[in-house]
């Protein structure tokens, strides 16, 4: 679960970002500093349980993949055969890591 939270406000988080358009209004950018605190201090937990390889493999991956669904509707971003295949490379990496890597 720590690493659900973790991924979440990490999206989150970006969401943020882009809305905050280089930390000029107040209220984007404090959710962005609020979001990353929150998924810090959760990936943090996550570490404790399990391997720093699976964990920040498992969160990068799929905070790339949530966060470009995000960027597609809520900010009607494009993307192309590239980006896809991208992604559907990285899902099978984490996929993988997570079956056949370190044991947890």
């Amino acid at each position: 679960i720590y690493l659900i939270i973790a991924i979440s406000t990490e999206v989150i988080g970006s969401a943020f970002l882009k809305s905050s358009e280089g930390f000029s209004k107040f209220i984007p950018s404090l959710g962005t500093i609020i979001s990353f605190g929150i998924c810090f201090y959760f990936l943090s937990k996550t570490m404790q349980h399990l391997p720093l390889n699976i964990t920040y493999a498992t969160w990068a991956g799929l905070g790339l993949v949530l966060t470009t669904v995000v960027s597609i509707i809520i900010f009607k971003e494009q993307i192309n055969l590239i980006t896809i295949v991208s992604i559907v490379l990285i899902i099978v990496g984490v996929v993988s890591l997570n079956i056949f890597g370190t044991s947890h």
